[in-house]
């Protein structure tokens, strides 16, 4: 089969990245990655964005989606699809084999099942007519327009949930046929798998890590910068519960306890999302622990490049 993308996922803290970054360098190839935060400037630490890992043995390996908008930007789904696929054609026009890196489940399901995404232009007259309204009256609109709504993180956000109001009444008097061009994707995917406590020791380690390293005080640069706390929130769990400390609401001690159990759910959804990939008919070849030399061989039986 003529593979012409490379997709290594899995868990946080598994070590995909550094997996993928070595990968993509010995192919001689870029990386894509498929993080929903790691987009965002100025969120480091608590998304687990370490540019370090791009660089071995001293050169860097090009990477891409990553630094792209600002926290108070808008990006969804949608957003990440439409640059995927500007990049993975610019890539591929240089007879690379991207490689697609990252444990966001939507985003990598996207753009491998090819996801027909309307394109829904600004409603102004709208805008300035919810500029004002509370929140309470947005969401029960949007619940109006869609009872069956299953993403509740655009019910944290004024501008989300006001795009996703934009969204709903634009389905219902248009016709949805204007779409992404989606180049066809034959994937070769591999995903990253610990035993269950290896795991949950990785992330507690790596936590302690990020603490250490500075993650209180982005979150409190990121708020100074006017960020929000309701916006923190949403940028997820680290980003919630080091608010919450900030603010005097939990102790430090609670803080990483709850922070700490959180990421080990987080993970497990994580996994099960994948799982349910597989179910719906997507392969997905697993590697034992982060194991390199199981990557090659695996590379070398599927894709005719160079021995690695």
């Amino acid at each position: 089969m003529q593979y012409n993308l490379i997709v290594i996922l899995g868990p946080t803290a598994s070590g995909k990245t550094s997996l993928a970054t070595r990968l993509a360098r010995d192919i001689e190839s870029e990386i894509i990655s498929a993080d929903s935060r790691q987009v965002y400037r100025g969120m480091d630490i608590g998304t687990g964005k370490d540019l370090t890992e791009y660089f071995i043995d001293g050169v860097m390996v090009p990477y891409h989606l990553i630094n792209i908008v600002d926290p108070d930007d808008e990006f969804n789904v949608f957003e990440y699809q439409k640059c995927f696929f500007v990049c993975f054609k610019e890539i591929s026009l240089r007879d690379m084999i991207p490689v697609l890196v990252g444990g966001t489940g939507l985003y990598i399901e996207s753009v491998l099942r090819g996801y027909r995404m309307p394109v829904v232009p600004e409603n102004q007259h709208l805008r300035r007519e919810l500029e004002k309204t509370y929140m309470e009256m947005i969401v029960k609109r949007l619940f109006e327009l869609s009872p069956s709504l299953h993403n509740t993180t655009d019910l944290l956000d004024r501008k989300r949930l006001i795009r996703a109001i934009e969204i709903a009444e634009h389905k219902k008097s248009h016709r949805m046929d204007e779409n992404i061009s989606t180049p066809p994707i034959v994937p070769l995917i591999m995903g990253i798998r610990w035993e269950r406590s290896i795991l949950r020791q990785r992330i507690t380690n790596r936590l302690k890590e990020r603490l250490a390293s500075g993650m209180i005080e982005e979150v409190k640069w990121l708020h100074e910068s006017g960020i929000g706390w309701e916006k923190l929130d949403f940028f997820g769990l680290e980003y919630r519960y080091i608010g919450l400390y900030l603010q005097g609401m939990i102790t430090f001690n609670d803080m990483f306890e709850k922070l700490n159990t959180r990421i080990h759910q987080f993970a497990k959804k994580q996994e099960t999302w994948f799982r349910r990939m597989e179910r719906q008919g997507i392969e997905i070849h697993w590697i034992d622990g982060a194991n390199y030399g199981e990557v090659k061989l695996f590379i070398e039986r599927h894709l005719i490049i160079k021995s690695l």
